[in-house]
């Protein structure tokens, strides 16, 4: 046993779980461009087309919860690499259903793309399992450096490629499309199947060596986070931890409304501020892009001022952008405001993920899972209640929408203050 070779290092595994995730992430940007595509073929509602086009985003949030505890047991690299094969699966039956059945014969499939949908989704919900497979590689004082550039990275695959898919479409078409991005999330199925690697500790248990030598090993080559129990026992004991829950709400905000806005500002620059679709588009993704590279400054702020003081500070910046978007009326100021929001929604992402192994540390899997699996429901939540104040103050309600944030960033700043409140001092 004591020539047992450790492999990888901090680095690698940050680059595994990196790359893994974009790939992931990437795999369902397809739904939406596309979905008018689905709705002709198949004669569906509206109704069954939002099922539709939600499914792999459900997927994606609810898998992360146990695939996520499940890295406190495994490492990591097991749950990751099943994640992208069910998406692999999934978009791989899109595509050869399309390539048989499209556009003549698709009466009547809408529930194997239903099924298909979610299966791709799987590869959003590698997102947790990247967390806490990240998390373990790395000590407390640079937790949020790495898990800021892990999260930035990763989720800049929707603004990209909100960007590229509809060039790509206009050029090659619809199931071209498909193909294409099969073929894209099979290779990073091999990139991360090659990069991907456990932190020491899981190396050592998986050698057969007892607890308590793995952990005396693992110490000594740097590592200072370590799991305890069972994938229910990592799921019970971060759920018993009051301040998991507090970490669950911040991220619905932030996280749940990035989603959110993804889908809604699209709309909001083109019913109430005139912008052409492809003019939308792109404000959206900058958006996008800014709200997710802004998460890795932001980890390495949270390392230096403390993750809490990073949380306070974006949901200030998320109130007072908020605020102006629901008044003003000039286009120039609404995108100036938006960019702030990104900004606010980036640096608390990567606050709450330094929070994560800081509060709870012996189950930083579980806890994941709960954050961000509860908190990405805020894409779900939110539209529609958005939605519900444009019904009921016509155009003008597209800008008074973003009062919804106005009251989260409120309550979230008491969540905070609470927060504070409790908090040891922090040793770095």
């Amino acid at each position: 046993m004591d020539t047992f070779q450790v492999k990888g290092t901090p680095k690698r595994g940050l680059l595994g779980t990196t790359l893994g995730f974009f790939f992931g992430f990437a795999a369902v940007s397809l739904y939406g461009p596309t979905a008018v595509n689905f709705k002709e073929a198949m004669g569906i509602s509206s109704t069954l087309l939002g099922l539709l086009v939600a499914i792999p985003s459900l997927s994606g949030s609810l898998l992360r919860i146990p695939f996520g505890a499940w890295v406190d047991t495994t490492g990591g690299k097991k749950p990751f690499f099943i994640l992208l094969l069910l998406s692999v699966i999934g978009l791989g039956g899109i595509t050869l259903l399309l390539h048989f059945s499209y556009p003549n014969h698709m009466h009547g499939m809408y529930g194997l793309i239903l099924f298909f949908g979610f299966l791709s989704g799987c590869g959003i919900a590698t997102f947790s399992v990247g967390i806490g497979q990240t998390s373990y590689w790395y000590p407390q004082k640079e937790q949020g450096k790495a898990l800021g550039t892990y999260a930035g990275l990763g989720n800049l695959a929707p603004g990209i490629f909100s960007l590229i898919l509809p060039l790509y479409l206009a050029h090659y078409g619809f199931i071209s499309a498909y193909l294409a991005w099969f073929i894209f999330l099979f290779i990073g199925l091999l990139i991360y199947a090659k990069l991907g690697v456990n932190a020491y500790y899981f190396q050592f248990r998986d050698a057969k060596m007892s607890i308590d030598k793995s952990r005396e090993k693992a110490k000594k080559l740097g590592q200072e986070i370590f799991p305890s129990g069972s994938v229910k026992d990592s799921l019970i004991n971060s759920a018993k931890v009051k301040n998991t829950w507090a970490l669950v709400v911040l991220y619905f905000t932030t996280f749940g409304g990035f989603i959110a806005l993804t889908a809604w500002f699209p709309t909001y620059w083109n019913q109430f501020q005139g912008f052409s679709g492809v003019k939308a588009g792109l404000f959206t993704a900058i958006f996008s892009i800014l709200a997710s590279l802004l998460r890795v400054p932001g980890g390495s702020f949270a390392d230096k001022a403390g993750g809490e003081r990073m949380s306070l500070l974006a949901m200030v910046l998320v109130l007072l952008s908020s605020i102006v978007l629901a008044f003003t009326q000039s286009a120039v100021i609404g995108i100036l405001a938006a960019i702030v929001l990104a900004a606010g929604m980036g640096f608390n992402n990567a606050a709450v993920f330094k929070l994560v192994p800081h509060y709870v540390p012996q189950s930083v899997g579980g806890a994941a899972g709960w954050v961000g699996g509860l908190g990405a429901f805020g894409g779900f939540v939110i539209p529609p209640l958005m939605g519900a104040i444009a019904d009921s103050y016509g155009k003008i309600g597209y800008a008074r929408g973003f009062f919804v944030f106005v009251l989260l960033a409120a309550i979230n700043m008491f969540i905070i203050y609470r927060l504070l409140k409790s908090k040891p001092v922090e040793k770095n």
